[in-house]
């Protein structure tokens, strides 16, 4: 292994090995309550962000803004990113051997790093501009399917 794949092993290894990994691994239902408040959240967050990118498409809700849709939709993305994060954490303590192992993990989390960055930066801007703006909207939903389609096929061993 690599420098970096080597760190990344012994890590998922760590976080396999934390009390919160061993419980949720444990636990009959831990696992599934978590996993179902992530995917809440991954429907909270999928509206938000689908309401504002098919705005700056220019479809729907023509007569709202694009920036005052985008301000009313952040605490939604912010929220329930944040809740998706926690919960993800929780999720991978408790599997992080097979996460490491699997190429969608890898595409999920590259896809979130670039969906997060993107959103909190060029779309934010975009977005108060208070223009359409297609390519940003686009963009924005190819990334976060991206985040969706490898939570989807990690529990495929994808």
């Amino acid at each position: 292994m690599s420098g970096i794949a080597d760190m990344l092993w012994h890590f998922a290894k760590w976080s396999e090995a934390t009390p919160l990994g061993k419980m949720i691994r444990n636990s009959e239902y831990a696992f599934p309550m978590i996993e179902f408040v992530h995917l809440a959240a991954l429907a909270v967050i999928g509206g938000a962000v689908l309401i504002v990118d098919m705005r700056l498409l220019g479809f729907g809700l023509k007569k709202t803004s694009v920036a005052v849709l985008a301000k009313d939709a952040q605490p939604y993305v912010t929220g329930s990113l944040i809740v998706m994060l926690l919960t993800g954490i929780a999720l991978y303590s408790s599997e992080a051997t097979k996460c490491y192992a699997s190429a969608a993990f890898w595409i999920k989390m590259a896809s979130l790093l670039l969906a997060m960055i993107f959103t909190y930066t060029i779309k934010k801007r975009v977005a108060a501009g208070d223009h359409e703006n297609k390519l940003v909207g686009a963009l924005s939903i190819v990334l976060w399917f991206g985040v969706a389609w490898g939570g989807r096929w990690i529990g495929f061993g994808g």
